[in-house]
C-alpha cells in the first residue's frame, strides 16, 4: 500500500496518519493527520469517510499505532456535539464525558449553564476514555422565575456588559444569549440589552451564539452581529428575507437542535449500554403524539429551507443525553439532508461552532479521533449507531469497561 509513511516527529508524539485512496486513473492520494500515540499501527481496509464532504476513499489505510485490520468497516471523524448542558461536579460531568465517548462523540460544547470552575478546570485535562469539553460558562438571559439562575439574570446594559467581561476573563469558548420569553411566561432579552451582549463579546474577540424562538428575534440578533444559532427558528416557517439575511454572511451556522419527532423509535441499539430498568425507561419515552409531530414539523421545514439554501448547519443536540447525536442525525435525514451533509454538520461544520481547529474531519494536522462503524451511514445514517471501535486522540476507547461500570457486568 503506497501512501505509508513511518517517522517519528517528536519524543511525545510519533504517528503520522495516512490515508490512499486508488483513483480512477490508478494514482494515489495521501491525507496525513496527526495522532498521539506511543506507538504506530495501520488501520487498512475500511471505507473513510473524511468528514469534510468530499467523497468516501475505498479501501483507505492509515496509521496509528499495531495493524488493524478494517476490511468490511466504515471509518468516520468523531461526532462532535456542539450544544450540550452538562454536569456541574466533577464526577458527573467525567461520567456523561465518558458516555459521550463510548458513542462516538470526541467533543461537546456545554452552552451557558457552567456555574463554578470545573468545567473549565476539565476543560484543560486529557481524561482517559473521554470527549473533549468546550464551554460558554454561565449564559445570559433576562430574568426568568421559576427557571435555572445558572445563567446571569440581566435588566441593564451595565450587567450585561459586566458579564459579558468576567466570562471572557475565564476565556469561555463562546458567549450564549437567550432570546426567549418561553411562551410569553418571561421578559426576554430586549434587543437593548442583546446588542450589548454581542459588542461586549466581539470588544473581547469573542463569538455569540443565541437561543432564540421567533423569526422576528432571529432576525434581530441577526441584524445585531449574532455568529451562530443555538437553534433555528421555531413558531413559523422561515421567509425569503431570512433566507436572504442568512446568505450574506457564508461563515454563519445553524445548530438546528430539532425537537421530539414525536414518532415512536426502536432504540434497542441501547439495551447493551445501560441497565435492563434503565432501557425499558427510555425506551417507554419514545412513543407517537401528534403534537409533537406538528411541532417537529415547522423546524423540520425550516431545516430543509435553510439546508437547500446553503447555510452551514451544524449538529447539536440541548440536554446532557449521550447518544442523542445519534436520533438527532436520522432527524436531520427525515428533514431533507443526505447522509453526506448530515455527517458534515456532525463533524466538521460542529468543530467549527466550536472552535476546535483539530478535530471534525480526518485531514492534515488533525487529532486522530475517529469512529470504526460495521455499517456504511452514507446508505443508511442509523449505521452511525453500529459501532465496532472509537479512538479519541488516537487511543482506542475502552468500550468494554466503561459497558461493564454503567451495567454492572463484565467487560468484552
Amino acid at each position: 500500500m503506497q501512501g505509508v509513511n513511518w517517522q517519528s516527529r517528536n519524543e511525545t508524539f510519533v504517528a503520522r496518519l495516512s490515508v490512499a485512496c486508488l483513483l480512477a486513473t490508478g494514482c494515489f492520494a495521501p491525507v496525513v493527520v496527526e495522532a498521539q500515540s506511543a506507538a504506530v499501527t495501520v488501520f487498512e481496509g475500511a471505507r473513510l469517510i473524511a468528514g469534510d464532504g468530499s467523497a468516501p476513499v475505498g479501501d483507505a489505510a492509515f496509521i496509528v499505532a499495531a495493524h488493524v485490520d478494517l476490511a468490511g468497516k466504515t471509518v468516520i471523524p468523531a461526532i462532535v456535539d456542539a450544544h450540550k448542558h452538562l454536569a456541574v461536579t466533577r464526577d458527573a460531568l467525567v461520567d456523561q464525558l465518558q458516555h459521550l465517548a463510548y458513542y462516538g462523540v470526541g467533543a461537546a460544547m456545554s452552552l451557558g449553564q457552567d456555574t463554578g470552575d470545573v468545567a473549565f478546570q476539565v476543560r484543560a485535562e486529557n481524561i482517559p476514555n473521554a470527549a473533549r469539553l468546550r464551554t460558554a460558562g454561565r449564559g445570559i438571559t433576562g430574568p426568568e422565575p421559576g427557571r435555572t439562575e445558572a445563567p446571569f439574570w440581566v435588566t441593564s446594559e451595565a450587567e450585561v456588559r459586566k458579564d459579558v467581561g468576567e466570562m471572557a476573563a475565564k476565556k469561555v469558548d463562546i458567549i450564549k444569549i437567550w432570546v426567549d420569553d418561553r411562551d410569553h411566561t418571561v421578559t426576554k432579552l430586549s434587543p437593548e440589552l442583546y446588542r450589548a451582549a454581542i459588542d461586549e463579546a466581539h470588544k473581547h474577540h469573542l463569538r455569540v451564539i443565541a437561543h432564540i424562538f421567533t423569526l422576528e428575534d432571529a432576525k434581530g440578533v441577526f441584524r445585531a452581529g449574532v455568529d451562530a444559532f443555538a437553534h433555528s427558528v421555531r413558531d413559523k416557517d422561515i421567509d425569503d428575507e431570512f433566507i436572504k439575511m442568512m446568505k450574506t454572511r457564508p461563515n454563519m451556522i445553524v445548530d438546528p437542535n430539532l425537537p421530539d419527532r414525536g414518532v415512536k423509535v426502536d432504540r434497542s441499539w441501547l439495551r447493551d449500554s445501560m441497565t435492563a430498568a434503565e432501557f425499558q425507561k427510555v425506551q417507554a419515552e419514545s412513543k407517537d403524539d401528534p403534537k409533537a409531530q406538528q411541532f417537529f414539523g415547522i423546524q423540520s421545514r425550516n431545516l430543509a429551507k435553510l439546508n437547500a439554501a446553503g447555510i452551514k448547519i451544524a449538529l447539536g443536540t440541548d440536554g446532557p443525553i449521550p447518544w442523542a447525536a445519534h436520533e438527532e442525525m436520522a432527524d436531520m435525514v427525515a428533514s431533507g439532508m443526505t447522509p453526506a451533509q448530515v455527517l458534515v454538520a456532525a463533524t466538521r461544520n460542529a468543530a467549527e461552532l466550536m472552535g476546535l481547529t483539530d478535530a471534525g474531519t480526518i485531514t492534515a494536522r488533525k487529532s486522530a479521533d475517529f469512529v470504526v462503524l460495521d455499517g456504511n451511514p452514507l446508505d443508511d445514517i442509523t449505521n452511525t449507531r453500529r459501532i465496532a471501535t472509537v479512538y479519541l486522540r488516537g487511543t482506542e476507547v475502552d468500550r468494554g469497561a466503561l459497558r461493564a461500570r454503567w451495567t454492572g457486568g463484565t467487560s468484552r
